[in-house]
């Protein structure tokens, strides 16, 4: 069966692909230690999150 060519213009194309592209991930600096974390998540260098210690971690 023939398929036309430029069924779905360039146009129309990137607009369904605007969302498809990869997020930059975001990073923040640990208050007790300064190295960058995830928001949200245990710091894995020194165990705390929230400003409280959840895990010791021995260097």
């Amino acid at each position: 069966m023939a398929v036309p060519k430029r069924k779905v213009s360039p146009s129309r194309r990137g607009m369904r692909r605007a969302h498809d592209s990869l997020k930059v991930a975001a990073y923040q600096e640990c208050p007790n230690c300064g190295e960058l974390k995830r928001p949200h998540n245990m710091c894995v260098a020194c165990g705390h999150y929230n400003n409280r210690e959840i895990l010791s971690i021995e260097a």
